[in-house]
């Protein structure tokens, strides 16, 4: 399996030269929030180190995107939950770990969203689960920035801050970083249950 992920990192690394470049890294984060199982947050790593100086415009393209993608995983969630949804999300969660989310979107509702978007918890399962229990659109869309936004211009923020050593140090200990990723997403999950 890390194998497989890291073969993702370094075609996704591929495309940072591509003329097509803002193309890929808008489209990698659309479908991160809504079907893609692998975090894209690299990705924005490899473009911030790439071109240090557009760090902060990369940030707002991936959060942009982010979001777009969020809400077509809120549609999911409320328009097409009997045809894709229910797959979609028993594929990247657990029943368990659903119902637990819709537990506690009922009780904290966009609070929810806050805190989910930021965090290691898979975003798409997110999306997907606010949409299927009807939570406020605006608000979903507001929180959903703020979360995304937060995360990724610290991200790029960072780069700027400590540039291309934060490549090395990924390409490094790269296998150590996406256990200890999927660590943090296990430990999130298990939380919300």
């Amino acid at each position: 399996m890390l194998k497989i992920i890291r073969r993702i990192y370094d075609w996704m690394g591929s495309k940072v030269d591509s003329p097509y470049a803002l193309w890929w890294l808008a489209g990698l984060f659309f479908i991160e929030s809504s079907v893609f199982i692998i975090p894209v947050d690299p990705l924005l790593i490899l473009f911030c180190v790439t071109n240090n100086k557009r760090s902060l415009y990369y940030a707002t393209v991936a959060t942009a995107a982010s979001v777009m993608g969020g809400i077509f995983g809120y549609a999911i969630g409320a328009f097409m939950w009997k045809s894709i949804g229910a797959s979609l999300v028993t594929w990247l969660i657990s029943e368990a770990t659903f119902n637990s989310i819709v537990a506690k979107y009922k009780i904290y509702e966009n609070w929810a969203v806050l805190i989910a978007g930021f965090t290691p918890v898979p975003y798409k399962a997110v999306t997907i689960s606010a949409g299927f229990c009807g939570l406020s659109f605006l608000p979903f869309v507001f929180y959903s920035t703020i979360a995304r936004g937060a995360r990724f211009f610290m991200l790029a923020g960072a780069i700027m801050l400590w540039g291309p050593r934060i490549k090395i140090f990924i390409d490094k200990y790269f296998n150590h970083l996406v256990i200890l990723f999927a660590l943090l997403v296990i430990v999130s999950c298990l939380i919300l249950k």
